[in-house]
């Protein structure tokens, strides 16, 4: 199969990964439950990865990086654990609902209210956003990448036209590993990974790095290793956001995988800029189908056909040539209705670094065979 839905899951795992996730179960304790030589070693593994997330990024340092098993999570744990009553946010229409669901839960709850930043011309405007913005706005939620367009917001803009007071939080899921991300030259509060996608890591894996004007309250209630005496949940962090045992395995996926996005994550980023342009361009030049992505550093190719419904002709391309895409609304409902695919939605091809136009001219020629068969 022709595995083109990475923005969903890295169909691509380097062997350093693997071979990490492999030797993890082979010598496995828990980190930081025990004294044993063994249980000591994984601890000082998973510091590492700590250390190598909060460099690669910019962030606040280690122990502001919190381990999770998602991005999901990690954005749940930033607007859950940060928001309280009367709060306003602001968020765009490019956002994913792991961003969209928590907030609507809180309004729905009477806790919150937020507003929604439209596209002009296709993309966020940064003036716009920051016009959104109240005296009672406690942050604003922005991607950092679109996972139906892969539009890459102007961050640092945004953060320049917001008050001071207001937290800026990133979701990472699409944007980390492809494109740069510093937290501190930025201005980011909260950065949320999904070590699963650009990060080459594992399901499982995933983080929240946060700067020092959060604190984060937590969501889940157990066992830390620390303070075992204290039958509250302890106020340094990273405990305060770890209650029970960390995958291990994922976090040793996450850190070979955030290794060599530090090593090639520039060269990376040229080769899916180069294989979407190339799609781009057949695309919009082949009858019946109609573009909607620019030419991106993560991979993602998004993309109507005038007759075909998006799931529809995904489902097409998975059984008559093999080649996996994804059609539909992408949990991004904002966004397609922002863009005019909604209901429908779009369908979605997402290369990883590994694939070469050997891939893109697969896809190219099954989209053109369709399309003169309809």
């Amino acid at each position: 199969m022709i595995y083109l839905d990475n923005a969903a899951t890295g169909g691509y795992k380097p062997a350093a990964v693997q071979n990490a996730v492999l030797a993890s179960m082979k010598q496995c304790a828990n980190p930081g439950r025990s004294g044993h030589r063994l249980s000591i070693a994984c601890a000082e593994r998973v510091l590492a990865c700590r250390k190598l997330l909060s460099d690669l990024f910019g962030g606040y340092g280690f122990e502001r990086v919190v381990f999770t098993r998602s991005c999901t999570e990690a954005l749940n744990l930033a607007l859950l654990g940060t928001l309280n009553k009367g709060d306003h946010v602001v968020t765009t229409c490019l956002e994913h609902n792991s961003v969209l669901r928590p907030l609507e839960h809180l309004r729905r709850e009477g806790i919150i209210d937020y507003s929604v930043a439209p596209l002009e011309q296709g993309r966020l405007n940064p003036e716009t956003i920051a016009s959104l913005v109240r005296n009672n706005t406690r942050l604003c939620a922005v991607t950092t990448a679109s996972n139906v367009t892969g539009e890459t917001p102007d961050l640092r803009a945004i953060r320049r036209l917001l008050p001071e007071h207001v937290l800026l939080v990133a979701d990472g899921a699409q944007g980390a590993g492809h494109i740069p991300i510093d937290m501190r030259e930025t201005g980011i509060d909260a950065l949320a990974l999904a070590g699963h996608k650009g990060l080459f890591a594992i399901q499982g894996a995933g983080a929240l790095l946060f700067s020092e004007r959060m604190e984060p309250r937590p969501l889940l209630f157990g066992g830390t290793g620390s303070e075992s005496l204290n039958l509250g949940m302890p106020e340094f962090y990273p405990d305060r956001l770890e209650s029970g045992t960390l995958s291990y395995p994922a976090v040793c996926s996450l850190f070979e995988g955030a290794l060599i996005v530090k090593a090639k994550r520039e060269e990376n980023a040229d080769r899916l800029f180069r294989l979407t342009a190339a799609v781009h361009a057949a695309l919009f030049s082949a009858a019946k189908y109609v573009p909607r992505f620019s030419p991106n550093p993560c991979g993602i190719v998004s993309f109507y056909h005038e007759e075909i419904p998006s799931e529809e002709l995904a489902q097409i391309l998975s059984e008559r040539y093999d080649i996996a895409v994804r059609g539909g609304l992408h949990c991004a409902p904002l966004a397609h209705r922002a863009l005019g695919s909604a209901p429908e939605g779009l369908v979605r091809a997402s290369f990883s670094p590994d694939q070469s136009m050997k891939e893109a001219d697969a896809l190219i020629a099954a989209l053109k065979e369709i399309a003169t068969s309809v």
